[in-house]
C-alpha cells in the first residue's frame, strides 16, 4: 500500500488522501458498498463501474461457507471470481461473532461456529480468517477481532477487547510468514466497547504495532448505542490514530454519520444501509431519504433528483413509476440501488472536493441546512461538529435542534 494525505481542512481533522493498493488508486474519503456474496444486490461490476465506485468490500464468513475457498482458488481469486477489477476489502468474520451469536461459541483458540446453512460445526480461528482472505485474495484483508454488541457491558468487553489485541498478533505473524505483505494489506480492529478506558487500553496496544499493519478499523459500534456515545468514541479514536495510516470506521451508512466521521478523521466506511434501504422503496436525496411507496409520488413523474447524475435520473426514470414497482419489481429496487450509491459517492465525492478546495466547514452546513431542512439538526451532529470547530447553528442561531438519533424517515403522505 502506499498511502499518501494530499490535503487537511483547516478547521476540522477531515483530509483527502491517496491509497494506492494492488488493483488501482482509491481516493479518500470514501464510502465502499458491500457486496456480501461478490455481489452488490442487483447490480453488475460493469454499473458499480460507471458509478466511478473504486473500493468494494466482501465478507469473508459467507464466502468460505459459499462458494467455498476451494471454488475460488480455482478461479484465481474473488476478484476474477466476481469480474472486479477494482480494489476489494474482506471483513475478517469477526461480525458474525455477534449477528450469528446463537451459532457461536468463543475460546482462546477462535470461534466455533455452526454453519447456518448445514449445521455442520467449523472453527474460524484468527490463522484460518487470515488464511481464507488470502485465498479470497483482497487488497486489504482484516485482523479476526472477538465483537460484542456495542450495548454489552460488564467485564465481557475487556475480554474481548484483550484477546482481539492477542488474536491481532497472531493474525500479524501469519501474514507475515506468509511472504503477502505487498499485495495484502492487513488492518487492525479498535475494539473496548463504550468503555472510554477500554478504547484508550486498546489504542494503546494497536498503535505498538503500527509498524507491522497497513491502517486501522474502528470496530465495536453501530450496533444501537446512542449517537452522541458514538461520536465521541469515534474522535477518541481517530484522534489517537496514526496520521500516515487509512482510518476505517465500520458500519457506516447515513449520510449525515459520514460526514461527521469524515469530520473527525475517517476516511473509509461501509455499510449495507444504501442498497438494503433501496429494496425497501427509500431513495436517499441531498433533501432527506425518499420514501417511493408513499401515495404522494403515484402522480409525480419527475425523477428522484433531477440533478443527480446516476442512470436512473439521468434517463428520466419517475417517481410515479418507482412507486408503481418499487419492492415488486426487481428492475424498481436495481433503479434505486444505482441512485442510492450515486448518492453515496456525491456526499463523499462533494466532501473531497470541499477538503481540496479549502471550504469543507461551509459544505458541512449547506448539507445538514438542507438535509434537515423543517426537521431540525440532532443534538449529536451539533455538538460532534463543535467539537472540531464547525457551528451548525452560526449562521441560524434559532434552528432547532432536536434529541435522539435524528434520522428522517417519511412514515407517511403527509410527512
Amino acid at each position: 500500500m502506499q498511502f499518501e494525505v494530499l490535503a487537511t481542512c483547516h478547521t476540522t481533522r477531515a483530509r483527502v488522501s491517496r491509497m494506492k493498493l494492488a488493483h488501482g488508486v482509491t481516493v479518500l474519503p470514501t464510502f465502499m458498498p458491500v457486496a456480501t456474496q461478490a455481489a452488490i444486490k442487483g447490480l453488475t461490476p460493469q454499473q458499480m463501474e460507471g458509478l466511478g465506485v473504486s473500493l468494494i468490500l466482501n465478507n469473508t464468513y459467507h464466502l468460505n461457507l459459499r462458494p467455498g475457498i476451494k471454488v475460488l482458488k480455482e478461479a484465481g481469486g474473488a476478484h476474477k471470481f466476481q469480474g472486479w477489477n477494482h480494489n476489494l476489502l474482506t471483513d475478517s468474520g469477526g461480525f458474525q461473532l455477534v449477528s450469528l451469536s446463537k451459532f457461536t461459541k468463543i475460546t482462546e483458540e477462535g470461534a466455533l461456529f455452526a454453519s447456518p446453512f448445514t449445521g455442520e460445526p467449523t472453527m474460524l480461528t484468527p490463522e484460518e480468517s487470515i488464511s481464507i482472505q488470502h485465498a479470497i485474495g483482497a487488497d486489504i484483508i482484516m485482523q479476526l477481532d472477538d465483537v460484542v454488541s456495542s450495548l454489552t457491558t460488564g467485564p465481557r468487553v475487556g475480554e474481548a477487547m484483550q484477546r482481539s489485541v492477542r488474536w491481532l498478533d497472531r493474525c500479524i505473524e501469519f501474514h507475515e510468514k506468509s511472504g503477502r505483505n505487498d499485495a495484502q494489506n492487513l488492518f487492525a480492529i479498535v475494539q473496548g466497547g463504550l468503555d472510554p478506558a477500554l478504547r484508550d487500553e486498546c489504542l494503546e496496544e494497536m498503535i505498538k504495532r503500527r509498524d507491522r499493519v497497513a491502517g486501522y478499523a474502528i470496530g465495536g459500534l453501530s450496533g444501537g448505542e446512542e449517537k452522541d456515545v458514538f461520536w465521541r468514541i469515534i474522535k477518541q479514536c481517530a484522534d489517537k490514530l496514526p496520521a500516515d495510516k487509512p482510518r476505517y470506521s465500520m458500519g457506516i451508512g447515513f449520510a449525515e454519520d459520514l460526514l461527521v466521521c469524515v469530520a473527525l478523521g475517517v476516511d473509509m466506511a461501509d455499510c449495507v444501509f444504501p442498497t438494503r434501504t433501496a429494496r425497501f422503496g427509500v431513495a436517499l436525496t441531498f433533501d432527506g431519504p425518499l420514501n417511493l411507496k408513499l401515495r404522494k409520488h403515484a402522480k409525480d413523474f419527475g425523477p428522484i433528483d433531477a440533478t443527480c447524475p446516476c442512470p436512473t435520473c439521468a434517463d428520466g426514470v419517475s417517481r410515479a413509476m418507482l412507486h408503481h414497482t418499487v419492492t415488486r419489481e426487481t428492475a424498481a429496487a436495481h433503479a434505486v440501488t444505482l441512485h442510492n450509491l450515486a448518492f453515496q459517492a456525491q456526499v463523499l465525492g462533494r466532501a473531497r472536493d470541499a477538503i481540496l478546495g479549502g471550504t469543507f466547514p461551509a459544505y458541512l452546513r449547506a448539507f445538514f441546512a438542507r438535509y434537515f431542512t423543517g426537521a431540525g439538526y440532532p443534538e449529536w451532529c451539533v455538538n460532534a461538529l463543535r467539537s472540531v470547530g464547525v457551528d451548525l447553528l452560526d449562521e441560524d442561531p434559532g434552528a432547532r435542534v432536536v434529541k435522539g438519533d435524528g434520522a428522517r424517515w417519511e412514515y407517511s403522505d403527509a410527512a
